[in-house]
């Protein structure tokens, strides 16, 4: 294989953000949380593009769970319209969670396929991180991908500010001479107690382990063959059975696998399986502002404090009525939040759960979603609005024998040809217009006009129009869930 200037940066979107529920949720994590003006998966992109062109690439690879392609797919087509000048957003959909060393391992064995006579660098980034600003990130990622090029398994390490015993952490030895700023690794501390992390702190040779990575697809396939087989060996017969289909948002690929050759991949980090055992890694000092925006005491170090200590995210028309209150945070919606008298709290209000936390314990959040998880609760998983490929639908109420749902459909979408067994409905359109497929008739349903699906019938609902269509669906019937939908045909692909 030959050396090339190709960098395919691959976009690692996973993971359940559990310590930053009620706001992160299973189907609607923390990647696509917005901080600042964009969400976290849309600012990776970005990053991702301004890479790919200072090293004149084409290609940008995103590895999640399958149930995230379209969700994925609305977030990034627009920063590559405006950014990406013709690049390709390529997606590999994982059946489900294997963790990094499969995900890797199935981008190696992508750019393998796509590229077989060269030897491209992966640039590993995950969906969730906040880097300011993007030019400094684009300079110390070219020093990890100089090291990628002479051999190295390149790692980036963090700068620590302080003494985090959240973070696993790198110990720097040798310089690595031909790469400025790159040092060969000596050891991987995991998660240290506090008063090591303060040794770590005040003697300058370990950073932070940032979970980025830099390396030719050449090494890390023979890396893991030598110190992880099982996944080298499993990764090859998954993509093997590989189906490629084409991105409906974006120039690209889109690979889906067999679930039940997915499910024998080994479920290990890169750390684990690689980097750990690997003779030939790096790491690169990065001197750009880092937060893997891992809790809500994390997520309020981005806001502006006020006098008394106190921050606020606002994501909504409510409005906060603070008195005699002292560094604590709150995260709006849309109604109005009181605090009085109180301290050190985090108050995160969304619209179907309250989190009212000592700040000390932002950490601890990931409890409270195990114990919903016991409770067998939805509220671990789904937000009142739910996105599907078409648009949204918000359930406003949910009661025995009846819901009622606020349905979004986007300028030309299409829901599926669908029946349902136990359900009717009643569909009033408030604005836009809708056209309706209803047993063996289609029609127009315009604004304040509305019209019945019988329990048995075959519909669909498509928007014509260059707005969107907002419409109230009222269901009756004995069983009112999801998985009663018979899908005869869909545009999306859904079974």
């Amino acid at each position: 294989m030959t050396n090339t200037n190709r960098v395919i940066p691959v976009i690692l979107c996973g993971g359940a953000g559990t310590r930053l529920w009620p706001l992160s949720r299973k189907n609607f994590p923390k990647p696509f949380l917005k901080v600042g003006a964009e969400s976290l998966i849309a600012q990776t992109v970005r990053r991702a593009v301004a890479v790919a062109k200072a090293s004149e690439s084409q290609d940008i690879l995103l590895v999640s769970n399958e149930s995230y392609q379209f969700l994925l797919q609305d977030e990034c087509a627009p920063v590559l319209k405006s950014e990406g000048g013709g690049m390709a957003l390529h997606q590999l959909l994982e059946p489900q969670g294997r963790n990094t060393a499969p995900a890797i391992a199935l981008a190696a064995q992508w750019a393998q396929a796509k590229y077989p006579n060269e030897n491209p660098v992966l640039l590993v980034l995950p969906a969730d991180h906040l880097i300011n600003p993007v030019a400094e990130f684009v300079r110390v990622a070219q020093q990890a991908v100089a090291a990628a090029r002479k051999g190295w398994l390149t790692c980036f390490g963090i700068t620590p500010s302080t003494p985090e015993t959240g973070f696993g952490y790198i110990q720097q030895g040798a310089a690595v001479d031909e790469i400025n700023g790159a040092f060969a690794v000596q050891r991987f501390v995991e998660k240290p107690k506090l008063e090591l992390a303060m040794e770590y702190l005040a003697c300058g040779q370990y950073v932070w382990n940032g979970g980025m990575f830099a390396l030719r697809t050449g090494d890390l396939l023979q890396a893991l063959e030598k110190n992880e087989p099982g996944v080298a060996t499993q990764a090859q017969t998954v993509w093997a059975g590989a189906k490629e289909s084409k991105n409906a948002k974006a120039s690209g690929a889109v690979f889906t696998f067999d679930k039940d050759e997915f499910a024998r991949l080994p479920d290990i980090s890169i750390d684990y399986a690689v980097m750990e055992k690997a003779g030939n890694v790096a790491v690169v000092a990065a001197s750009f502002q880092w937060s893997d925006i891992g809790s809500w005491a994390a997520l309020a170090d981005q806001c502006t404090a006020d006098e008394q200590g106190n921050t606020v995210q606002q994501e909504g028309e409510g409005q906060l009525i603070s008195i005699d209150s002292n560094n604590t945070h709150v995260r709006m919606g849309n109604r109005a939040v009181a605090t009085l008298g109180v301290e050190n709290l985090l108050i995160v209000d969304t619209p179907d759960a309250l989190l009212v936390a000592d700040k000390t314990r932002h950490q601890d959040v990931k409890k409270v979603v195990e114990t919903l998880k016991l409770r067998g609760s939805d509220l671990v998983n789904f937000h009142p609005t739910v996105h599907r490929p078409w648009g949204t639908y918000t359930v406003l109420e949910d009661s025995a024998g009846y819901k009622i749902k606020r349905i979004e459909v986007k300028p030309g979408a299409s829901l599926s040809l669908q029946m349902h067994h136990h359900r009717s409905e009643h569909w009033i359109v408030v604005s836009g217009t809708a056209e309706v497929t209803n047993g063996e008739n289609v029609f127009l349903v315009r604004k304040n006009e509305s019209t019945y699906i019988p329990a048995g019938n075959k519909h669909r609902l498509v928007n014509p129009g260059v707005m969107n269509l907002v419409m109230i669906e009222v269901q009756s019937g004995d069983y009112l869930e999801e998985d009663d939908i018979v899908r005869f045909d869909d545009v999306y692909g859904r079974a």
